[in-house]
This record gives C-alpha cells, sequence and structure tokens, in this order.
C-alpha cells in the first residue's frame, strides 16, 4: 500500500516510517510549516530542516504552510493530504502518535473523510522502550528544544544509553512524557537507517523563549 508520512523531522515520525516502510511503500512526506511556535498540532523548531532530511531519505516531500491557528490548521493539513491522495495516489497516512488522543483523532477524522487509511506505528508503545528501540537500531537524534523543569541541561544531547537513564530520573521526580509528547522537548534525526547518509551539524544557536523553554536552531554543513 502507498503511504505518505505526516513528517516533523523529529524521532517520532522518522521512527513511524521506519516500522511502516516495513510492510509498505513510502511515497511521500508531508510537512506543515507553522507559523505559530505554539502551535498544538505541529512540530516548528528546524522544520525547514525537513528539507534536507528527505533528500537523504530519497523521498519526495510535500510541504503546506498554516498560520497555526487551533483547529483551522486542520484545515491546512486536510488541505496537505488531500494533495498528496491526488499527486502520490496515497492509501493512507503514517503519524507519529504515541499516546496524544488530540493528534490521533484529528487526524484520523481527515483521513476517514478522505476515504484513506490512518496509521500509528508508535501508538500505545511504552515510552522507555521507544527511546531505547531508537538507540538500539542506531537513529542518531539530536535534542533542539527543552520546556519542561529538570530539563534545562538537555539541550543538544544525543539519545543514548546515558540519555535515557538521564530522562527517568527526571521522569521519577516530574512525571514528565519520558518521549517528550507533551512538549516536554522536541528532536531532530540527522541519520537513520532509511538516510542514504547522514546530516551534519555545521553551527548551533541556542534561543530563550518567555516562558522558559529553550530552543537549539541548526544549521547543516552542505
Amino acid at each position: 500500500m502507498k503511504l505518505g508520512v505526516l513528517f516533523s523531522g523529529g524521532k517520532d515520525s522518522c521512527y513511524a516510517m521506519h516500522i511502516a516502510a516495513e510492510k509498505h511503500e513510502i511515497a511521500c512526506l508531508i510537512s506543515i510549516f507553522s507559523k505559530n511556535t505554539e502551535s498544538y498540532m505541529f512540530h516548528t523548531a528546524n522544520i525547514e530542516l525537513v528539507k534536507r532530511q528527505a533528500e537523504a531519505l530519497g523521498i519526495p516531500l510535500l510541504i503546506e504552510e498554516t498560520e497555526g491557528e487551533k483547529e483551522k490548521e486542520l484545515f491546512d493539513l486536510k488541505n496537505a493530504i488531500k494533495k498528496a491522495v491526488e499527486k502520490y495516489h496515497i492509501k493512507g497516512i503514517v503519524t507519529g502518535a504515541i499516546a496524544s488522543n488530540y493528534q490521533k483523532e484529528r487526524i484520523g477524522a481527515i483521513c476517514e473523510k478522505l476515504g484513506i487509511e490512518c496509521i500509528n506505528p508508535l501508538w500505545g508503545k511504552e515510552q522507555f522502550q521507544l527511546l531505547q528501540e531508537l538507540v538500539e537500531k542506531k537513529f542518531e537524534v539530536i535534542v533542539v528544544g527543552v520546556f519542561a523543569l529538570g530539563l534545562e541541561n538537555f539541550l543538544g544531547r544525543k539519545i543514548d544509553k546515558k540519555f535515557i537513564s538521564d530522562i527517568r530520573k527526571v521522569y521519577d521526580k516530574y512525571m514528565i512524557n519520558p518521549s517528550g509528547e507533551g512538549g516536554e522537548y522536541e528532536t531532530f534525526v540527522l541519520n537513520a537507517p532509511k538516510f542514504k547518509h547522514g546530516l551534519e551539524i555545521r553551527n548551533t544557536t541556542e534561543i530563550d523563549d518567555r516562558e522558559g523553554g529553550k530552543t537549539l536552531i541548526l544549521e547543516l554543513r552542505k
């Protein structure tokens, strides 16, 4: 079955794509560029770099822009998926949802209206196990945003065994989502098994927001 992947460049969408690709053809990636950094639906940190990831994967990328207004942004998502259906003849959409009913239900409703399947390979997965699988499968993932207590020193770190050990300590103290699906942190994938080549960081810029969070803006080597 031909599938499109809702692709943010973060670990969850990349890993969901990896799992789906074992049984299906990934015909395209679909990325939403939101102007609202507080979007309920869409990852925004370094989103423009999905173009480089798509090149590394060798998969066509479809981009749709949105103002990022709550609920209204779903119309832009629907338009993007509809374009993918028409252009790439996809029969389903892959999401990286793990435990967020907000995202799963809304994307599922869009797919139902368009007559295609909504596939959630990570849904219900134990979150520490998810992190462990990323390490075992040699995903190279960097933290590019931290927005919760206890994560102040996690910016720029790669997800590895030490990361998992440290995030467990933060979880024990603050009960955050270990995978960051509650918005506690955001990630960017530099390399993964489906990449034809890895991406290298040339420079980084750290940005503080008004709520105490931090974002790492990446500049990649050509």
